[in-house]
């Protein structure tokens, strides 16, 4: 049997990244946020995107929030219909708990402007986690997000090619191409 993803997929733009741990049952995918350590293990495979953060259970909670509001939000989007108001303010919410400003610095390279954000930790995470999603939306990239067509399977994915039809060529894309295969061939 072809292998089956069975952690959240990483690699695709950090909104569909968080939006792709919520729980399938259907296809054996807990909660990749049901507890404290699986948030951090997520975080340290994002940590090229997100700030450090020391994870307790209040960030896990906040967290956990806000990707049921990206989530609905995302899948709207994919349906081609408008994000309902709910997860718009539960987004621009979590920008607001932790405001940013630009910060100016200097360097042989030339000027360089960096958001700097004031709040705690959680605050900043999911401000964070907030600001991508927001980004996302308002990109070209936002009405192009499909669902992969792998039939048991949910993930989001943003496609590199306009023929890409699962969010794993490797896995949802090799296990429906021998599925045919064998629907093709069988007697």
């Amino acid at each position: 049997m072809p292998p089956r993803i069975v952690a959240p997929l990483v690699g695709e733009p950090l909104p569909l990244d968080l939006a792709n741990t919520r729980p399938q049952p259907e296809r054996g995918m807990a909660d990749a946020f049901s507890t404290v350590e699986g948030l951090a293990q997520w975080l340290v495979a994002e940590s090229d995107r997100l700030p450090h953060v020391r994870v307790v259970e209040s960030t896990r909670k906040r967290v956990v929030a806000l990707r049921r509001h990206v989530g609905v939000a995302l899948d709207e989007v994919v349906r081609g219909d408008r994000p309902p108001r709910s997860a718009l303010d539960a987004m621009n919410e979590a920008l607001r708990c932790a405001p940013g400003y630009p910060h100016l610095s200097w360097s042989a390279a030339g000027a360089h402007v960096e958001m700097i954000r004031s709040g705690d930790d959680d605050a900043l995470l999911v401000a964070a986690l907030a600001e991508s999603a927001v980004d996302y939306l308002v990109s070209d990239l936002a009405a192009g997000t499909r669902r992969c067509e792998a039939p048991d399977c949910e993930l989001l994915f943003s496609p590199t090619h306009p023929r890409r039809r699962w969010c794993s060529p490797t896995v949802c894309g090799n296990r429906t191409r021998v599925a045919r295969y064998y629907e093709r061939h069988k007697d």
